[in-house]
C-alpha cells in the first residue's frame, strides 16, 4: 500500500488548470446538525447513617388498595419475558425481609436498610413479605399501600409483582433492583 503524500505546488497548480474556474454552490438546506449533549445521570438516593430512605413519601395514592388486590410496577423498558418471570415468581429471590408486625416507621427504615444491602451484595431479584393487613383498624392494609408507594418512588427498584400463593400472595411481593456493576 502506498503512503499518501502531500502535493507539491506544481501537481496543485496543475490540477486547477485541468478542472477548470469553479464557482460555489448554494443551496437551501439546512446547515450541519448539532447534536445535543448526552444527559447527565440523576445522582443516586443515598441513605443516611441509619440506612432509611427519607426522601421516599409517605403519601399513598388517591387509590388504596385491598389486602386481596394484586400488585404490579414495571419501569419502561423491561423485557416483557423478564417481567412474566418475575410476574410468575420464576426469578430465584437472592433475599427476603419480612415486614410483619413493623410500624410504618420501623418498616420504611427496613426496607431502606435491606435495598441498601441488596445493592452492595449486587442482589437483583428480591422477596418482600409485608401482610395483608387484616390485623389493622381501618379497612385499608397499611404496609402495603405504603409499600406500593415508596417501591415506585425508588429509582432502584425496576418492577415488582404480587408473589404466587406459595411465596405468601398477596400478602407479599417478587421486587426486581437495578444492576449496581462497579
Amino acid at each position: 500500500m502506498a503512503r499518501s503524500r502531500k502535493p507539491t505546488s506544481e501537481e496543485i497548480a496543475e490540477f486547477q488548470r485541468s478542472i477548470g474556474p469553479v464557482r460555489k454552490l448554494r443551496h437551501d438546506k439546512t446547515g450541519p446538525v448539532r447534536r445535543p449533549p448526552p444527559p447527565r445521570p440523576r445522582a443516586p438516593v443515598e441513605p443516611d447513617k441509619h440506612g432509611s430512605f427519607d426522601s421516599l413519601s409517605d403519601s399513598i395514592a388517591d387509590e388504596s388498595v385491598s389486602a386481596d388486590d394484586s400488585l404490579f410496577f414495571a419501569r419502561p423498558g423491561l423485557q416483557q419475558r423478564q417481567l412474566q418471570r418475575l410476574k410468575r415468581g420464576q426469578l430465584a429471590a437472592s433475599a427476603e425481609l419480612d415486614l410483619h408486625g413493623m410500624t410504618a416507621a420501623v418498616a420504611r427504615r427496613a426496607l431502606g436498610e435491606f435495598i441498601a444491602h441488596c445493592l452492595d451484595k449486587q442482589l437483583r431479584s428480591v422477596h418482600i413479605i409485608h401482610g395483608k393487613g387484616y390485623g389493622g383498624a381501618g379497612s385499608a392494609p397499611v404496609l402495603k399501600n405504603r409499600l406500593n408507594a415508596w417501591l415506585r418512588q425508588h429509582h432502584d427498584v425496576l418492577a415488582f409483582s404480587s408473589a404466587q400463593a406459595r411465596d405468601g400472595g398477596t400478602g407479599a411481593l417478587y421486587v426486581l433492583l437495578r444492576s449496581t456493576r462497579k
